[in-house]
């Protein structure tokens, strides 16, 4: 992570994990999309919905997308665990789990200090204070900050531009450690990070073909001529490489994610073969969303109409957590972990998206509305909202509360007969209740609730067989499951079921030629039923309170979704100085298309086949990195180079475009991304002495997307009859020079 300039999760989403993937939600940094083996969420972002894969921080669950960017504290590891984990992990982990370590106190008096800056104004420090135990209480404070100006700008004064981020955060830990049998770490966290989306640019006009419409045509009133197409406004441009700026100045401020924390975790060893632990954690996460990235890309030219569409969320979350566990072993043969869990989680969301910016007559410029609104005393409208607090007409109002509870043990036995054969068995029984009501849609009153009640089994087993003292094989079965719940985008608030995988895995672990080789290997097979699908719809309905609302709503699709893949990961010692490593994950998922299940939509009959893409999941993905060292004097020469690739991939579950000139539904079931192909470097002059206790230094120069890149990493062609296309391209070069001090 050190030497990737790896700041947060997102710094991920460059394919380093080849089988993980991370991307921004909806191009916001306030909220990522994380997922494992081709189980992949593509609206986790809500009250009533879960990932496919949890995150875990020193064995706490985080149950929101939101606030998972937040900068990382100081890090001892993370764990990257592959394919379903619901006997040790539980609910929402069927894809995986990812389970990030921090460095707990040591109890001596140390400090360690990074400070840097580099290119985009971006600038960081960190620091790490351990203190001396005294009455057996070790304390220790981290403390960071990370900022970035964006690399799109705003034309507009005194406006935020796009992708960038100012990141601060404190933690403090104490560990009271009386005896060896005994430890209570206790710690407290917050963080706050300030962020706007990447910038989402037009990169094609009118791809039917239509004919394009005079002024006069659109001006005039009534219906446009069948089978034409709105001008771009004079100031609007089709780009198809990166944007630095955009053509339009508008309203935008950062998203405010703050999170914040207390946990405990106790370890007490009853006798040499028994340890009880408990880990209690209270954690919340609230989230001011602004995202008005779409401004010149999203919005069809009209005389003197709104435009600037600003999605707007306010969204408070709290959770408690108590896990028990009793983990140990029975002579040499039987080790094992047994254990209860609870947790509790209580979320509120409003949403509203009101207009910023208003055209003249002929699109030659415009000017920005009034952040109160424009509705005087009539009722609020979303053409009339404000953006300002108690101006706007909300989208969508809704809350959920949730609770789960879960008891679970593993064991393995190794015979002493056969002391080369493993055999682990585990199983986790859990009970989910979850509820919550939508009392706003489309800025009216509703009422909607639902109610969801579900337990379930999940078993594993495995098999290992050690061919030598530096290899095995191993066989696997193993299910997870993403509770259900509901849709908060939707028109009723109707629940939906679990999602639920079966895992088949074979694989090898091995270390070679006198262990300067280390290969693992992995074939895997998921079977998933319940797939939770989403599907977009406008209420029809006569008499609905709803009538007319464009909403988004979720079903567990019929059939089941195969998805299979091979990974090798690959570990070399070349030289004594020398290290390479190499990644590679196939992934191929096949989701059955489901029928859409709604009546009245005109242009989408119910029952027609509905196409469900698995997003984020390139077939293919690489990643491979070279680390050399060299002493030179009284320091130590450090160079390491990373690149990565994925083949294209979807960005949307399922998306329909525009009706074609034809009349007919277009089913985009061909867009997908760019192929990824990132490099990343850093040069380090390591180990400086800085004086004669021991003190040490290391400078380095680094850079993250070397080569300069531009590639799409999200794509729409949902306005593809009205405008066109429109997407979000991933960061240019960022580089920068830090130093780092320990002493």
């Amino acid at each position: 992570m050190t030497s990737r300039h790896a700041e947060s999760l997102i710094s991920l989403a460059d394919g380093s994990i080849p089988s993980l993937r991370v991307a921004p939600f909806e191009s916001r940094q306030s909220a990522l999309v994380i997922g494992i083996r081709g189980i992949v969420p593509f609206d986790a972002n809500q009250t009533a919905r879960d990932q496919g894969v949890g995150v875990y921080i020193d064995g706490v669950y985080q149950a929101r997308p939101q606030g998972l960017n937040a900068a990382l504290f100081d890090l001892e590891r993370i764990e990257v665990l592959r394919g379903p984990q619901g006997t040790l992990f539980g609910r929402n982990t069927e894809g995986g789990a990812v389970s990030i370590v921090t460095k707990a106190p040591t109890g001596v008096m140390g400090t360690r200090i990074a400070a840097g800056t580099g290119n985009f104004g971006s600038y960081g420090g960190e620091i790490h204070q351990d203190f001396p135990k005294f009455y057996d209480v070790a304390v220790k404070v981290d403390a960071l900050v990370q900022h970035q100006d964006p690399t799109t700008r705003n034309p507009m004064s005194g406006q935020a531009g796009w992708n960038q981020y100012d990141r601060r955060g404190i933690r403090a830990s104490a560990l009271f450690q009386p005896s060896e049998k005994f430890s209570a770490l206790i710690s407290a966290d917050y963080t706050q990070d300030e962020n706007t989306p990447f910038f989402s640019q037009l990169i094609s006009f009118n791809p039917y073909g239509k004919r394009v419409r005079t002024l006069a045509e659109v001006t005039a009133v009534g219906s446009a001529p069948a089978g034409t197409i709105n001008p771009l406004a004079p100031l609007v441009q089709v780009r198809t490489s990166r944007q630095d700026a955009s053509d339009i100045g508008t309203v935008q401020q950062p998203s405010v994610d703050k999170t914040r924390g207390v946990s405990a975790t106790l370890k007490y060893e009853v006798t040499p073969n028994l340890e009880l632990r408990s880990i209690t954690s209270a954690r919340g996460v609230s989230t001011k969303q602004w995202d008005n990235s779409g401004i010149e890309a999203r919005n069809i030219f009209s005389p003197n109409a709104n435009f600037g569409r600003y999605s707007l969320s306010e969204l408070k979350q709290s959770q408690f957590s108590q896990e028990f566990q009793a983990a140990g072993s029975f002579a040499d043969s039987f080790t094992y972990v047994v254990g209860a869990y609870y947790f509790n989680e209580h979320v509120r969301e409003e949403a509203a998206t009101p207009f910023t910016n208003v055209w003249n007559a002929d699109g030659t410029a415009f000017t920005i509305r009034s952040s109160n609104g424009t509705y005087g005393t009539a009722a609020k409208t979303n053409a009339t909202q404000g953006w300002e607090p108690g101006t706007r007409n909300f989208s969508r109002g809704s809350e959920a509360n949730s609770n789960s509870a879960a008891v679970f043990g593993q064991g393995t036995y190794t015979p002493a007969s056969i002391e080369e054969l493993h055999l682990t068995v585990g199983g986790r029984y859990t009970q989910d209740k979850r509820h919550g009501v939508l009392y706003t849609v489309a800025g009216r009153a509703t009422n909607f609730t639902f109610n969801y009640d579900s337990s379930r089994f999940d078993p594993m087993a495995t098999v290992a067989y050690d061919l030598s003292d530096y290899a095995s094989v191993y066989a696997k079965f193993s299910t997870g499951y993403r509770a259900g719940g509901a849709n908060s985008r939707s028109q009723t608030f109707q629940s939906f079921g679990a999602e639920e995988v079966n895992a088949y895995e074979v694989g090898a672990k091995m270390d070679l030629l006198d262990q300067r080789l280390r290969v693992n290997l992995a074939a895997y097979r998921m079977d998933r039923s319940g797939t939770q699908t989403d599907f977009d719809n406008v209420d029809t309905t006569l008499g609905s309170p709803t009538i007319g609302a464009h909403t988004e709503e979720t079903r567990n699709s019929p059939g089941i979704s195969k998805i299979m893949g091979f990974e090798a990961d690959l570990t070399a010692l070349l030289t004594d100085n020398l290290t390479a490593g190499f990644s590679y994950a196939y992934t191929d998922v096949n989701i059955p298309a489901a029928p859409f299940p709604f009546t009245g939509n005109t242009v989408i009959p119910q029952g027609t086949p509905f196409p469900v893409l698995p997003v984020f999941t390139p077939q293919h993905a690489v990643s491979g990195y070279l680390d050399y060292q060299i002493p030179a004097g009284a320091m130590t020469i450090k160079l390491h180079l990373d690149a990565n690739y994925s083949s294209r991939q979807y960005s949307f579950q399922s998306e329909f475009a525009d009706v074609s000139p034809t009349g007919k539904l277009e089913q985009s079931v061909n867009e997908k991304t760019d192929p990824s192909f990132l490099v990343n470097a850093n040069v380090a002059l390591a180990d400086i002495g800085v004086g004669s206790d021991g003190a040490t230094a290391n400078l380095s120069l680094w850079s993250r997307n070397l080569l300069d890149r531009e590639q799409i990493f999200r794509r729409s062609v949902a306005n593809r009859g009205t405008i066109g296309d429109y997407a979000n391209f991933n960061a240019p070069r960022t580089f920068g020079v830090e130093l780092r001090l320990n002493y």
